[in-house]
């Protein structure tokens, strides 16, 4: 009887270590990622990313996007994008990925307006730049694969729909990504 009750505690303590183990796991999952849009970098956009990781199938970031090309300033001067990823695959937070977002972004375009003088037969154009904000709601789609030593990549891809009416912007935003970062 002493031999079984001494056998049944040292079970119990032993199962009781393998519990306090699976725990400490939990407690040092990495759960944030900081990622640059290497795409975005060499076409002379600044695109850089902070994510969240919730769990082991979701994760809520923010995307941030400005250029220094003076080509591409001309277009657009920034954007702001939350999202909400939910992903597929068997590893922590990775694989293929559905994603919803909204993007706020402020672009430029010229206006050309034309005066028109009733006693004097010529006319004046004048351009006048201006600058139009909208915010866009859409949906994306990609794939993340990560290292053991942290390091991400990420391909990805979306499309959505602006929400104000607008003199200049398209009805549609997209969102194109090639990123690589870090998961601590």
């Amino acid at each position: 009887m002493k031999k079984c009750i001494l056998t049944l505690l040292c079970s119990l303590f032993v199962l009781s270590i393998f519990a306090q183990d699976d725990q400490v796991e939990d407690v040092l999952v990495r759960s944030n990622e900081i990622k640059i849009n290497a795409l975005y970098t060499v076409v002379g956009a600044f695109d850089i990313t902070y994510e969240r990781l919730l769990n082991e199938e979701s994760g809520v970031g923010l995307n941030v996007f400005f250029p220094y090309d003076e080509d591409i300033k001309d277009d657009i001067n920034y954007y702001v994008s939350p999202y909400y990823r939910l992903y597929f695959g068997n590893k922590y937070a990775s694989g293929f990925f559905v994603e919803g977002f909204g993007m706020l972004h402020s672009t430029n375009y010229r206006e050309s307006l034309i005066y028109f003088n009733e006693f004097d037969p010529t006319f004046n154009i004048e351009e006048v730049e201006k600058t139009e904000t909208n915010f866009a709601l859409g949906i994306g789609t990609g794939g993340k694969w990560y290292t053991k030593s942290g390091f991400v990549g990420e391909l990805s891809f979306g499309f959505g729909r602006n929400l104000l009416k607008s003199d200049y912007n398209s009805e549609f935003v997209g969102k194109l990504a090639i990123t690589v970062g870090y998961r601590f």
